[in-house]
C-alpha cells in the first residue's frame, strides 16, 4: 500500500518510481500530476530530476520545454548534461524539427493548453517511445474549449495519457494516484493522513463533493455542525517546499 507524501520533496521520489514502473509496464503515454499552487515554477528542476531518471540512454533522453526561452534557460543553468534539451517547435520550427531516430524518452516539461496541438504531434511521432508529461496543464476550457472540436481532441489524445502519477490536496484531505496502485483518497487527521477509500477511475466534481460527505459525515452529524479546527494541511507543507526550492 502506499505511503501518504507528506511533503513535497517525498511525492516527487513517489512520482519517478512510479514513472519507471509504469514505463516497465509497457505504458508509453503517461503523465506526471502534482496540482499544487505554483508548482509549475519548479518545471525546470523537477525536469532535471526526471531526466536524470534515465541515464542508461545517454543522449537517447530529449527534455522538450514548451518554448525556446525555457529551454534556453534550462540548458544554461545545467551546464553539460548527457541528454539533449530542446523545446516543442515555435513558429519558425515545427514538432517534427525536433525529433531525430536516435531519440528514446522524451519528457515534456509542463505543457500547456497553448502547446496542446504540439503535444499531441510529439505522441503521433514518438511512436512506441515513451512520452512523459510532466506536469502538464493541457485541458484549460479557456483554451481548449467545450465544444465538439474540444470533445475529439479529449478523446483522441487527452484521454489517452495515463496517469502514473497524481497528486492534489483538497479540503479535509487529499487525492493520491501513484502507479500501480489504483486512485485513492485521504482524510486529514490529527495524527496525519488516513487512506479512506480506494476507486478505479479518478474521482471528479460532483461525485468527488458526494463522496467527500459520505466520508467526513460520521454517524449522527449533519451539515450544519460547526466546523472542526482547523490542521496542518498537506497544500501548507507543499507551498513551505516549494517556497525553500525558490530560495
Amino acid at each position: 500500500m502506499n505511503t501518504f507524501p507528506e511533503t513535497l520533496d517525498i511525492a516527487v521520489e513517489q512520482a519517478k518510481a512510479a514513472t519507471k514502473q509504469a514505463i516497465a509496464d509497457g505504458y508509453k503515454l503517461i503523465q506526471v500530476e502534482l496540482v499544487v499552487p505554483e508548482i509549475a515554477l519548479q518545471s525546470e528542476s523537477l525536469a532535471l530530476e526526471f531526466a536524470n531518471l534515465f541515464t542508461e540512454y545517454g543522449k537517447g533522453v530529449k527534455v522538450l520545454f514548451p518554448d525556446t526561452g525555457a529551454a534556453a534557460l534550462a540548458k544554461r543553468n545545467w551546464g553539460d548534461r548527457p541528454f539533449q534539451v530542446t523545446d516543442l517547435g515555435s513558429r519558425y520550427t515545427t514538432v517534427e524539427s525536433q525529433i531525430s531516430d536516435e531519440d528514446q524518452i522524451f519528457i515534456v516539461a509542463c505543457p500547456s493548453s497553448v502547446e496542446v496541438e504540439r503535444a499531441e504531434k510529439l505522441s503521433q511521432l514518438a511512436g512506441d517511445r515513451p512520452v512523459i508529461y510532466l506536469i502538464p496543464q493541457l485541458e484549460d476550457v479557456a483554451m481548449v474549449g467545450i465544444g465538439l472540436t474540444a470533445r475529439k481532441l479529449r478523446d483522441r489524445f487527452i484521454s489517452n495519457i495515463y496517469s502514473c502519477y497524481y497528486l492534489r490536496p483538497i479540503d479535509g484531505g487529499a487525492i493520491l494516484r501513484c502507479h500501480p496502485s489504483s486512485w485513492q483518497v485521504w482524510l486529514q487527521k490529527e495524527s496525519g493522513y488516513e487512506l479512506a477509500t480506494e476507486l478505479s477511475t479518478k474521482p471528479m466534481g460532483e461525485d468527488l463533493e458526494r463522496l467527500m460527505l459520505q466520508l467526513t459525515t460520521s454517524e449522527g452529524e449533519t451539515q450544519q455542525d460547526p466546523p472542526q479546527r482547523q490542521k496542518p494541511s498537506l497544500l501548507g507543507n507543499l507551498q513551505k517546499f516549494l517556497k525553500a526550492l525558490s530560495q
